[in-house]
């Protein structure tokens, strides 16, 4: 779908309704032996591989409507394997700050925390459909304006590489860089699409 040329207009979603997948880069901290943990499921001002930049304030009218406890905690965007509860999602200056507990009763749960103990598993993605976004013509940077979020997941690749591939960049070729940025790429690609069929 083309955009139009003004690139400072606000417009609504290409696809209202449509449920979309953002990952963010940000390790998860502080996961406790009773599956306590916190993070960052979102970082503010950060364009991603997907060409997105979430603007601050874009989560505070869903928030302030659901509340944490409606926002579903998964494992990879499938309903199928809720993990436990969101106890906190707040917007700080940062991005969305949020704080869960995975429910250790539950098998896949169990098998989660034991990875993200190990730091096998630190990635969070976001659920959502944009009710407000923007594409910047001259970037073609999408611009996150106002957003509902649907559900928060633990996940393996993240969208925003930076906080894990940083010591792989500081010492391969541009190349390799750029090799390694369009498989991360392709990967979030493919994740997206068979898991978020668009309709």
């Amino acid at each position: 779908m083309s955009e139009p040329a003004a690139s400072s207009r606000p417009q609504a979603a290409a696809r209202p309704g449509r449920r979309e997948v953002k990952f963010a880069g940000a390790t998860l901290a502080k996961v406790s032996a009773d599956g306590r943990f916190e993070g960052y499921a979102s970082l503010f001002g950060v364009v991603d591989l997907g060409r997105d930049r979430v603007a601050p304030g874009a989560f505070r009218d869903s928030l302030a409507r659901k509340g944490a406890r409606a926002v579903k905690l998964l494992w990879q965007h499938d309903p199928a394997h809720p993990l436990g509860v969101w106890e906190e999602i707040r917007e700080d200056e940062r991005g969305l700050r949020v704080r869960g507990r995975l429910d250790l009763a539950v098998a896949k749960a169990r098998e989660v925390h034991a990875l993200m103990r190990s730091g096998a598993i630190d990635g969070l993605s976001i659920g959502f459909r944009a009710e407000r976004a923007r594409k910047d013509a001259t970037t073609g940077i999408r611009h996150l304006e106002k957003l509902d979020l649907w559900e928060i997941s633990i996940v393996t690749f993240p969208m925003l590489p930076g906080a894990r591939v940083s010591a792989v960049k500081r010492v391969a070729a541009p190349r390799a860089e750029a090799a390694l940025a369009a498989a991360i790429r392709s990967a979030a690609r493919r994740l997206a699409a068979g898991l978020h069929p668009a309709p």
